[in-house]
Parts: C-alpha cells; sequence; structure tokens
C-alpha cells in the first residue's frame, strides 16, 4: 500500500506530454460549457456520435495531463495521448476549422 501512495518520479518528456494533453483539453471543454452551439451541424442538431468521441478525448487529456494513471489495462489504454489526441483534433477540426 505504502509504494501505491508515493509519488513516482517523472521524466521531461512525460510532464511535457502531460501539460500538452491538459492544454489541448482545456479549450474544447470551455467550447463545451460556454459556447456549446458551435458544435451544431449544417442542419443545426448535434453529431452524437461524434460528440461522446471528441468528449472522451477531452476526459483522456484531462486525466493523463493531471497525473492520473488508472490501473485496469482498458483504462490506461482509453485515456492515454495515443486515443485522445487524435479524438479531440477531430474537435478542433470540426468545431474550430
Amino acid at each position: 500500500m505504502a509504494e501505491a501512495m508515493t509519488a513516482s518520479k517523472k521524466s521531461t518528456v512525460e510532464i511535457l506530454i502531460m501539460i500538452v494533453s491538459f492544454m489541448l483539453a482545456l479549450p474544447l471543454a470551455a467550447i463545451l460549457l460556454i459556447y456549446p452551439s458551435l458544435m451544431l451541424d449544417e442542419n443545426g442538431y448535434y453529431n452524437h456520435s461524434v460528440l461522446m468521441l471528441v468528449m472522451l478525448g477531452i476526459s483522456g487529456g484531462f486525466i493523463y495531463g493531471v497525473g492520473f494513471v488508472p490501473r485496469f489495462w482498458l483504462w490506461k489504454w482509453l485515456f492515454s495521448p495515443v486515443v485522445a489526441w487524435p479524438l479531440m483534433a477531430v474537435g478542433y477540426y470540426l468545431w474550430l476549422g
């Protein structure tokens, strides 16, 4: 139990990736909260499947960005930058592009 509570040393690259993940998730979360009409498609409707994927990317960006490391392999993979960054890129492309 004691080893689970000790802080692990992170390399400079890991810290940089954490900062980038957090900073990528922050504007998308602000868009969701402050200006949700930006997410409407050309017909004035929300595309719920794309919205769900982008929100998963935002969650992964925040989870990895604050330094939380899930124990279960599926959550560890799902909330990693490998999955989160492309999903957030979809949000940036569709909503700000």
